[in-house]
């Protein structure tokens, strides 16, 4: 990696832990190019502008781990709500990189930018519809297989998990505990159930 490239993604990274946590208006260049120790020409070098390198973090860092932690496990999957489950579980209690209080990075983004910005829209859309497909492809596979019920309706099943999980990790973030989640998962649980 070429030493400006290298730059770049450092730029990236830092950004996005002192967004996560302090939120992405609240956020200034000048912060992250003080945690970056970065010059504010090296800075606006990579980015002519904050909102280009929030695009940037969406696109070239949450979309690719996106695509690894949220939608590989479905590759392989025998028993989609299974995989759905475990997913939830591992990201709620397990997932050391999301925390309680800060909630989910791409729900923060979408609450804080989407209303304002089209082309956050359109990235985080990205994301949220990779998901969705990744969970509808899997369940219709497991309708298929006799593993989930033939009545059931897959984008429904999707839009339903999707939202509880944006919504709960909200919920964990107002009270800073993970005991929502585990309300939320055994529900969950009780759900995935009644679809077998």
């Amino acid at each position: 990696m070429k030493k400006s490239e290298a730059t770049r993604l450092t730029i990236l990274q830092k950004a996005f832990e002192l967004i996560y946590e302090n939120g992405y208006q609240t956020t200034s260049v000048d912060e992250i190019i003080a945690t970056t120790q970065v010059t504010k020409g090296a800075f606006y070098y990579h980015f002519k502008t904050k909102d280009e390198m929030g695009l940037a973090i969406i696109r070239e860092l949450m979309i690719p781990n996106f695509k690894n932690t949220f939608i590989e496990p479905f590759q392989d999957s025998v028993n989609p709500l299974d995989t759905i489950y475990n997913l939830m579980y591992n990201l709620l209690m397990e997932n050391e990189a999301l925390k309680v209080e800060y909630g989910c990075p791409a729900s923060n983004f979408t609450q804080e930018m989407a209303p304002w910005n089209i082309d956050f829209t359109k990235a985080l859309n990205e994301l949220s519809l990779q998901w969705e497909k990744a969970m509808i492809d899997a369940i219709e596979k497991g309708r298929k297989n006799g593993v989930i019920k033939s009545s059931v309706n897959a984008k429904e099943v999707a839009v339903f998990t999707l939202s509880g999980y944006w919504g709960v990790r909200n919920l964990g973030k107002l009270e800073n505990s993970k005991s929502v989640y585990l309300v939320y998962l055994k529900g969950l649980k009780s759900y995935f159930d009644s679809l077998k």
